[in-house]
């Protein structure tokens, strides 16, 4: 029976899966092959996170997922806006209350949606646009927002 068994593990390995056709004018992958990655998530800490909660919910239109608690504290907040997920942080503020937030980072989302409609909806929300919407210098269209702890987000209209 064993030999049985190591025959056809032979027989199994020995196939080989069937080569992926290249869409046409797409070049061949370099080697080593480098990293592909199907999706992000970012994670931001925040000085008030009940205030950044409200902003990204209430504001941008953000759903609520997880909450994570630690002795009864909310201590993050996941948000959902189609395929993308934000993390919201409560700052520990170990590194001190004073703390800057935001410096060197832009979070770019694109959607299918209308700029104006997502642009007035934020207005009416309450919130303010940084810029936009309108064409960027590199033919996008977009807007700016930025959140409470000065994180800058920019939304493009995807084609």
């Amino acid at each position: 029976m064993a030999k049985k068994k190591k025959a056809s593990a032979k027989k199994t390995s020995a196939k080989k899966t069937p080569a992926k056709k290249r869409a046409p004018g797409r070049s061949t992958r370099k080697k080593p092959e480098s990293l592909r990655l199907r999706e992000t998530s970012f994670s931001l800490t925040v000085g008030d996170l009940e205030k950044s909660l409200a902003w990204y919910r209430d504001v941008l239109g953000f759903t609520e997922g997880e909450r994570w608690e630690t002795d009864g504290a909310v201590k993050g907040v996941q948000l959902k806006a189609g395929a993308v997920d934000l993390m919201l942080n409560q700052d520990d503020f170990s590194k001190g209350h004073d703390r800057t937030k935001g410096v060197g980072i832009r979070l770019w989302f694109s959607t299918a949606q209308s700029l104006e409609f997502l642009a007035d909806l934020i207005r009416e929300r309450g919130g303010a646009l940084d810029y936009g919407p309108s064409e960027t210098p590199w033919g996008d269209r977009a807007f700016g927002v930025i959140d409470p702890d000065g994180y800058k987000i920019t939304v493009v209209e995807a084609p």
